[in-house]
């Protein structure tokens, strides 16, 4: 099995956290968004995962970090870039040399807790979750077996409550790479972009069976609000399943508590400061004088005499509630 990941995108909706890293390696509850992604599909899919494919923007020299993540699997990595934002059927073949066999394509700004099991008489599952109002999101359409017959964005009369959540399973990668490539050489564009919906329904058209996979959480990770929610969501997830340590061995505590769920990482330092519920605190962070729930921080990042909840923090920031000479760069929000 390979995963496909594109995930070339600036992340604007984030910034200024994605100024310096981009989106996909923000953690969440310890570890990048992306590394949780290929993680969690692993698990759903219960098989050995071959390869993983990158595709990314050649100026976010990230490639090592690709590859420890692929490693971290058992699997071979592979990078490439997509120079130009032409879409999500564009970033796809960007990686078509990877475009063989048994493959899942999962864009990165995306988690999930699922237990479904792939239908192995399908050539295509998409994965949904089932929404309250399907009219703010792309949906798929069933026919009386229960098979997807249609892609409908936004729709305006109902159609189904499934949406989709942007993750898919391709028996062949073949199938989807020739169909892809007929999107782009029939210069069909939406927007200015090729996108993945028109090479799906070229392989519907083929009668493809295409199936549903239903994941019981989605979280975004697309703007601040939503990445601190799912931030503090998988914390919890985390704690009820015991899955891992939360907290380092090499925090350091003075006169200071710790609520769970929280992630901790290494080297934390904590002097008078009440962490927790649902905080993720990165390597070598110093508190002091804190009081910080529902939030996210960084590595490297040194927080005094403040009162925080609801928070996103970047790495390496300077923050005292006390003092009024400040430095603050583009995109930064204070509510």
């Amino acid at each position: 099995m390979k995963i496909i990941v594109p995930m070339a995108g600036r992340g604007s909706r984030l910034r200024p956290h994605t100024l310096t890293v981009p989106k996909p390696l923000i953690p969440i509850a310890g570890k990048p968004i992306v590394q949780r992604l290929v993680e969690d599909i692993a698990k759903v899919v219960n098989e050995p995962i071959d390869e993983v494919a990158f595709v990314t923007d050649r100026s976010f020299g990230v490639e090592q970090q690709l590859t420890n993540i692929a490693k971290s699997l058992g699997a071979k990595a592979s990078v490439y870039y997509q120079d130009e934002p032409l879409g999500t059927g564009h970033a796809i073949m960007c990686a078509k040399a990877s475009l063989s066999g048994p493959c899942i394509v999962a864009y990165a700004d995306t988690l999930f807790k699922a237990d479904f099991e792939l239908d192995p008489n399908a050539d295509a599952v998409i994965w949904v979750k089932q929404v309250e109002q399907p009219e703010q999101y792309g949906v798929v359409k069933l026919n009386d077996a229960n098979e997807i017959v249609e892609l409908v964005e936004k729709p305006k009369e109902k159609v189904s409550d499934l949406a989709v959540i942007g993750i898919y399973y391709f028996k062949s990668g073949e199938a989807l790479k020739e169909s892809l490539q007929k999107v782009l050489d029939a210069n069909l564009m939406h927007g200015g972009e090729y996108q993945i919906n028109d090479g799906i329904k070229g392989l519907m058209a083929q009668g493809k069976i295409f199936k549903t996979g239903k994941v019981n959480e989605w979280m975004d990770c697309g703007n601040k609000t939503v990445t601190v929610e799912t931030n503090s969501k998988m914390l919890n997830f985390i704690h009820q399943d015991g899955e891992e340590h939360l907290v380092c061995k090499t925090v350091s505590l003075e006169n200071s508590e710790i609520i769970a769920p929280c992630y901790i990482g290494s080297n934390v330092k904590l002097v008078n400061t009440k962490v927790g519920p649902n905080v993720s605190i990165g390597n070598d962070c110093e508190l002091i004088d804190v009081t910080i729930n529902n939030s996210l921080v960084q590595n490297e990042t040194r927080i005094e005499n403040a009162v925080l909840t609801d928070s996103m923090i970047g790495n390496k920031v300077r923050y005292n509630g006390k003092y009024t000479k400040i430095s603050i760069g583009d995109y930064s929000h204070f509510e």
